[in-house]
């Protein structure tokens, strides 16, 4: 695997190799948080109403991961089954692994723009709208609804254009995206007056352009796994196995919007509007921790499945070392300026003075564990790039289903201040979440490293 600017990932240095993958997944993956996050601080600076607007498109978070968990069971499942294959040296396969998770992307992105977009103000009174913030939420919901096939294009297939060594041009998806979105968003919420819709409209004009961008890429001469329309019939043998390990990514990512659902409903019962209008920075505040560590491991992905489809232990080992320290660094530097300068966060979201001050305590309370976040990520990412679904799943679960969603609900009776209890439940998971897993992956890792069934 060599040659026109993709890597060879059976030789060479690993670190190098590391640095090469995982330096452009990760500016992809900072960039790709632009989307969401220019959107937020331009919407929280709208004269008037920026508090209200920021609540009110905040409380849209779950139906925006609701579309990112469905991308990612087909992205994040397919693209190491694809590398597994290539180590193998079955290029068949993994071109029919490309074009039968292209086909469940479209057939999603139906699904879920009908049923969404005509259950949006329902859904999002559920999530905890007031009569003040419902407005703006819907107004935004269902422009980003109508663009959802856009979304799951980009985040279902780029982690194909990675997969197979194109680093860089993967990361040029989301640059270009993202360079778009923020000159499209003064132009249209302050030049032509559109409010959140002009943010909506931004978002989805910049993630068509992206589609497009992938659409080219993957049928074109570069590539070395091409889109083909013969290989978008659905096959069980092939799409299953997909599902099955992405099962773990859409876990991770639609509980997201289940939690944050609960989070919501409870803060707007205990705190009001400004603790959900908190809620909404703390969760882009999370993205921006969370999400660099997704792009560190979509480098270390390649490399873990490719060589352990190959059967180079060696490398293996080196490359999830590499991944793993970077992870844990990442996350320890995070945490120290989080606690030291938590109004220097809380005012990038917003001016308004009472929200910045409120978020501002809630952030040494929410994330004071954030640092062990990436213990649990790096080890339960290395999970899916070994092909251990089921584990994978687990782990996945461990954090938010089993731990963090019911503590949102055990904790206020304990507690005088029940809005400080909601935000609390977060670091108590985060904690015993990241010992748990790294623990459980060190055990299992050794026996798939000696050649033992896990």
């Amino acid at each position: 695997m060599a040659g026109n600017g993709k890597q060879d990932m059976g030789t060479g240095s690993v670190k190098k190799l590391m640095a090469k993958m995982a330096v452009p997944a990760l500016v992809g993956q900072v960039v790709n948080l632009l989307y969401n996050i220019v959107d937020r601080i331009y919407i929280g600076h709208l004269p008037g109403v920026g508090a209200l607007a920021l609540t009110g498109v905040g409380l849209f978070t779950p139906i925006l991961m609701l579309i990112t968990a469905f991308a990612m069971m087909a992205g994040a499942g397919g693209a190491p089954r694809a590398a597994i294959a290539m180590g193998k040296g079955d290029m068949d396969t993994a071109e029919r692994i490309v074009g039968n998770c292209f086909t469940v992307l479209l057939g999603m992105a139906v699904m879920l723009t009908a049923v969404l977009f005509e259950f949006a103000p329902e859904l999002l009174r559920l999530f905890g709208a007031s009569d003040a913030t419902l407005p703006y939420a819907v107004s935004y919901g269902r422009i980003y609804l109508l663009g959802s096939i856009f979304v799951l294009i980009v985040m279902g297939m780029n982690p194909f254009i990675t997969t197979q060594g194109f680093a860089k041009v993967s990361m040029l998806t989301t640059v270009i995206g993202a360079v778009i979105n923020i000159v499209l968003d003064p132009i249209l919420m302050f030049g032509f007056r559109l409010g959140v819709r002009g943010a909506a409209i931004a978002t989805v004009l910049s993630q068509a352009v992206s589609a497009v961008w992938i659409l080219r890429f993957l049928t074109g001469k570069k590539t070395v796994l091409r889109l083909k329309a013969g290989n978008m019939l659905l096959q069980r043998e092939i799409i299953l196995p997909c599902l099955g390990l992405g099962a773990s990514s859409f876990v991770m990512v639609s509980t997201e919007s289940v939690l944050s659902v609960c989070f919501t409903s409870s803060l707007s019962r205990y705190g009001g509007d400004v603790a959900v209008g908190a809620m909404t920075v703390l969760t882009s505040i999370n993205q921006l921790i969370t999400m660099p560590l997704s792009g560190i491991c979509q480098g270390g992905q390649p490399l873990i499945s490719y060589n352990y489809g190959a059967g180079k232990r060696d490398r293996v080992k080196e490359a999830f070392f590499c991944q793993f320290a970077v992870c844990v660094a990442y996350t320890t530097v995070f945490w120290a300026a989080l606690m030291l300068v938590p109004r220097f966060f809380a005012g990038i979201f917003t001016n308004d003075a009472d929200l910045v001050a409120y978020t501002a305590w809630a952030i040494r309370i929410f994330l004071s564990c954030c640092f062990s976040v990436g213990f649990q990520i790096s080890c339960q990412q290395a999970f899916m790039a070994l092909g251990q679904a089921k584990m994978s799943l687990l782990m996945a679960c461990l954090r938010k289903l089993i731990l963090l969603i019911p503590l949102i609900f055990i904790l206020p009776p304990f507690f005088t201040d029940k809005a400080m209890a909601v935000f609390l439940a977060e670091p108590v998971s985060d904690f015993i979440a990241a010992v748990v897993t790294t623990l459980t992956f060190f055990r299992i890792f050794r026996k798939l490293m000696k050649g033992e069934k896990a």
